[in-house]
C-alpha cells in the first residue's frame, strides 16, 4: 500500500501566508514550497538588500528541511524567483555560500513581482533518507 503524504511544519520558518504547506513529504522525496525573507519569529518581511533576503529564504528553507529530517546537503533541485535579475550575481554568492559543495540542479526565474514584495523567493525539492 502507497504512504501517504504527509505535510510539514516547523515554528522556526515562517508560517504559510496562504492555503498550503511549509513542505510535503511524498516517499523518499519532500517538496518545499517557496521561501521568501519573512523573519519566522516577526510575521515581517526582513530589513535589508537582496543578499540579506536571499540569505533569511536560505535560512528560512533550512529550517523547513531540519523538520523533515534532512539538511541543504539534501536536497536535488531549487528554482530561484527574482524580481530584478541584475540580482542575480549577488543572490547566487549568498546560495553558493548555503550549498558549498552540495550543487543541486536549479533554475532561476525572473518575476514581476513576489508576495509582500519579496526580492527573491526560493523553492526545492529533496531527498529523505
Amino acid at each position: 500500500m502507497k504512504e501517504p503524504s504527509t505535510a510539514v511544519f516547523t515554528a522556526n520558518a515562517p508560517a504559510p501566508i496562504g492555503p498550503y504547506s511549509q513542505a510535503v513529504r511524498s516517499g523518499n522525496e519532500l517538496f518545499c514550497s517557496g521561501q521568501i525573507p519573512i523573519d519566522p519569529q516577526t510575521g515581517d518581511l526582513i530589513e535589508g538588500d537582496v543578499s540579506a533576503q536571499a540569505a533569511r529564504v536560505l535560512e528560512n528553507l533550512s529550517a523547513v528541511l531540519t523538520a523533515a529530517g534532512c539538511s541543504l546537503a539534501d536536497v536535488v533541485k531549487t528554482t530561484i524567483f527574482l524580481v530584478d535579475v541584475n540580482d542575480f550575481t549577488a543572490v547566487n554568492a549568498v546560495y553558493a555560500r548555503y550549498f558549498g559543495e552540495a550543487k543541486p540542479a536549479r533554475s532561476t526565474v525572473g518575476v514581476a513581482a513576489l508576495p509582500k514584495n519579496a526580492r527573491v523567493e526560493i523553492d526545492c525539492i529533496a531527498r529523505l533518507s
